[in-house]
C-alpha cells in the first residue's frame, strides 16, 4: 500500500492551526521553539486607500507561477532577521512595495514536509513603490475586500484577511513602541549613581538589533528616560532615523513611583499626537502603565510582562488602548 505524500505549501488548507485570534499578540523569544521541526515565515496583508472608509481600501492579492496559486505575501526567515524585518523585506521583495507594518495579526501553522510551518502575518499599509513580475510572483491584484476574499486559493489565507479586516474597522489613530532597556552590568557590581550603570555587552546588541526590528514600524521619533542605559538603548535607532533622543524623566521608574498622575499626564500627550513614537523605559513603569491603559481602554490585559528589551507595540484609536502586540526579543528568531 502507498504512502500518503507529504504535504507541501499547497496543502496548507489540511490540518492547519490558526491562531489569530483577539487583539493581544505575542512573540515570543524563540518562536521556532514552539515545534521540534519548524520553518519560520512572515508577511502581510498589503493594503492601500482611506482607512477611515473602508470601501476605499484595497488588498494585495498575488500569484505565485511555481504554486499556481493566489495568496498574501510571505516568505522564510533569513538567519539573523527578526519576524517584523522578514515580513517587510519579503514584501518589498515579492511586490515592490515599502510597507508600514500595522497590527500584528497572529500566526498560522501548517505541516510542509516533516516540518511545521509557522508563519506571522501583520496588517502592511503601502509607503511606495511599485510591483514588476518576478520569478517568484508574476502577478498582482489590487482588490476590494470581498473580491480579494474570493480570490485567494486557500482558506488559512481568507481567514488571515477576515481578521485583517476587523483591524481595519478599528484603525489606529497612533502607536507607540514601548520598549525596556536593554540588558545592563548588574547593580550590585555598580558603584555609584545608578542612572549612569551603562548596557553590558549583550545590552548593546540588543540595542543594535532594535534597529532592524522597528524600523519597518515607520516611527518618527525617539524618547527616553533618564538612565544612561535607557538613552543608549534608544541611540542606535534615532541614529538610523538621523532624529534625537528626546529624553524626558518622566518615562522612568523614579518619576513613575514619586508622581503617576504627572507621568501618565506625558504618555497620554505622546497617545494624541500623530504617528509612531518609540518610548524607551523601565521594568516598574512599563507593566503598571500599560495595566493603567488597558484598565481605561477596550482591551483587557491580564498579564504584562517587560522583558529586557522586549518591545509593546501599543495600538490607539482615539486616545484609547486597542491592540497590545509584544515582540519579547530582538535578537534573531533564527
Amino acid at each position: 500500500m502507498a504512502k500518503n505524500p507529504q504535504p507541501h505549501e499547497v496543502d496548507k488548507d489540511q490540518g492547519p492551526e490558526l491562531l489569530v485570534n483577539g487583539r493581544h499578540q505575542v512573540i515570543p523569544v524563540d518562536p521556532a521553539k514552539e515545534f521540534k521541526r519548524s520553518m519560520l515565515a512572515a508577511g502581510a496583508v498589503l493594503w492601500r486607500g482611506d482607512i477611515h472608509d473602508l470601501d476605499t481600501v484595497e488588498v494585495a492579492v498575488i500569484h505565485r507561477p511555481s504554486y499556481d496559486d493566489w495568496s498574501l505575501a510571505k516568505g522564510k526567515v533569513d538567519p539573523g532577521e527578526s519576524l517584523p524585518t522578514t515580513a517587510a523585506r519579503e514584501i518589498l521583495e515579492e511586490t515592490g512595495y515599502e510597507i508600514r507594518l500595522g497590527k500584528l495579526l497572529g500566526k498560522v501553522t501548517y505541516p510542509v514536509l516533516d516540518r511545521t510551518k509557522i508563519v506571522y502575518y501583520w496588517t502592511g499599509e503601502v509607503l511606495g513603490g511599485g510591483f514588476t513580475p518576478n520569478e517568484e510572483v508574476d502577478e498582482l491584484r489590487w482588490l476590494p475586500l470581498p473580491e480579494a476574499r474570493a480570490l485567494l486559493s486557500y482558506e488559512v489565507d481568507r481567514h488571515v484577511l477576515d481578521k485583517a479586516e476587523k483591524r481595519f474597522r478599528l484603525p489606529a489613530t497612533s502607536r507607540i513602541l514601548y520598549v525596556r532597556h536593554g540588558r545592563a552590568h548588574q547593580r550590585r557590581n555598580w558603584e555609584g549613581d545608578d542612572n549612569l550603570r551603562p548596557l553590558d555587552k549583550k545590552g548593546r546588541r540588543q540595542a543594535e538589533m532594535l534597529v532592524p526590528m522597528l524600523l519597518p514600524y515607520k516611527p518618527v521619533a525617539v524618547y527616553s528616560a533618564e538612565p544612561e542605559r535607557c538613552q543608549a538603548t534608544a541611540a542606535p535607532l534615532a541614529d538610523e532615523l538621523n532624529v534625537d533622543v528626546v529624553v524626558d524623566p518622566l518615562f522612568g521608574d523614579e518619576a513613575w513611583q514619586r508622581n503617576e498622575v504627572e507621568c501618565k499626564r506625558r504618555f497620554t500627550g505622546l497617545i494624541d499626537s500623530d504617528g509612531t513614537s518609540v518610548v524607551v523605559g523601565q521594568g516598574i513603569a512599563i507593566p503598571e502603565m500599560i495595566a493603567w491603559l488597558s484598565a481605561n481602554g477596550r482591551l483587557p490585559l491580564d498579564e504584562v510582562e517587560a522583558k529586557k528589551a522586549s518591545v509593546w507595540v501599543l495600538s490607539f484609536n482615539g486616545g484609547q488602548l486597542t491592540g497590545a502586540d509584544y515582540l519579547a526579543s530582538p535578537l534573531p528568531a533564527k
